[in-house]
């Protein structure tokens, strides 16, 4: 949670924009998996499919389904949820001690001086505010934080689901926003029928893979009455893939008169295996994929509204790269996803400040409102 509140912060003053805070938490205990088996020490053992199913222990009792997994969950996930709204009622996200972040981790990047004028911009523009009376301290200690997950295993999902009185419509209490995951967006499967009932606002994983077409169709069947900000149509493309891929949906969307959200997910179609089946990504290629989304967006005179990332606060070695320039070797010292790699502390801080860096670059023409 702080690693986000300080990333959306550094973003607002690069973009000059309110940022929406949207966590994958309090309900994302599902993996989706390619296949059903895998080989631990020569041992064939059920897929590892999330805690809300099974456990990561290599064993066959614990890779069993267990359905009071189900209760578990949702138990956590309350339990998480109260933590965030005691954190932020705390005053956890008071934007006046910026110097309070963990900088020292990112200080030996070589553009450490750039990050260091942020902060101190960010922080005279909180106290010439206040001087002025025109921010108010206690709006500076609260944030809206929304929630969001896979939508994977629809009968978790259906039983969070309950009709507004009021509206008529359905809403799933689970989360916020729900996102329809790359492997379960088959236009006739269920995911898709279940997701076009709710109300909520709803995500769409989108690979280099899936036809223009296909992108159309699943955005008119998701939202018939076409309605603004109901679909965020999530693009994982991959960095060498993009500048190809990506400007054929935006066309196809466009002609086709989709409202549509889009968001650059930047991680998924940059991940290697190296180091004996350990996964991987690399730095420079999720940054380069962002900024090749920025560019392919502003050339097509559509937005990039979002960006989509897999991070925590600890200083894990999952992601190879950034300012501590991790390298292979250094993947084993710190290796604890039970999923996917993660960005960490300071990979994050950093990807931040190089996005908001770049904005402001080029914010005449990023952020111009395309004609």
């Amino acid at each position: 949670l702080k690693i986000l509140l300080q990333m959306s912060v550094i973003l607002t003053y690069g973009v000059r924009k309110t940022v929406v805070r949207i966590g994958r938490l309090a309900g994302q205990y599902a993996k989706p998996r390619s296949r059903d088996f895998e080989v631990i020490d020569g041992r064939e053992l059920p897929a590892y499919r999330g805690d809300n199913v099974n456990s990561i222990e290599p064993t066959a009792l614990a890779r069993t389904p267990d359905p009071n997994r189900l209760l578990s969950s949702f138990y956590y996930s309350a339990m998480t949820l109260n933590h965030v709204r005691a954190l932020i009622d705390g005053g956890f996200a008071d934007l006046h001690h910026p110097h309070n972040w963990n900088l020292h981790s990112i200080e030996k990047s070589h553009n450490w001086d750039q990050y260091e004028d942020v902060v101190n911009r960010i922080l005279d523009a909180i106290n010439f505010m206040e001087s002025f009376g025109g921010v108010r301290a206690q709006a500076l200690g609260r944030i809206d934080f929304f929630t969001s997950h896979e939508g994977l295993l629809l009968g978790y999902e259906e039983a969070m689901t309950h009709r507004d009185a009021d509206s008529g419509h359905f809403y799933n209490h689970g989360a916020h926003m729900l996102w329809i995951g790359n492997r379960t967006r088959d236009l006739d499967g269920a995911h898709v029928e279940f997701f076009r009932g709710i109300a909520n606002p709803i995500g769409v994983k989108v690979d280099a893979d899936l036809a223009p077409e296909e992108v159309v169709a699943l955005a008119r069947a998701l939202n018939p009455l076409n309605e603004e900000g109901r679909i965020t149509l999530i693009t994982r493309m991959g960095d060498e893939r993009i500048a190809d891929t990506l400007p054929p949906l935006i066309r196809a969307v466009r002609k086709d008169g989709c409202q549509v959200v889009w968001s650059c997910d930047p991680m998924h179609g940059n991940t290697q295996v190296v180091n004996d089946d350990v996964k991987t990504r690399d730095f420079g290629l999720i940054l380069h994929e962002v900024g090749q989304a920025f560019r392919i967006h502003q050339d097509n005179r559509t937005y990039l509204a979002g960006v989509h990332f897999e991070l925590t606060g600890e200083d894990v070695t999952e992601c190879i790269g950034g300012g501590a320039q991790l390298t292979r070797q250094d993947l084993a010292s710190r290796y604890e996803t039970a999923c996917d790699p993660r960005l960490n502390y300071s990979q994050s801080l950093e990807m931040a400040f190089r996005i908001a860096t770049e904005l402001k670059r080029d914010a005449g023409s990023l952020l111009s409102r395309p004609e």
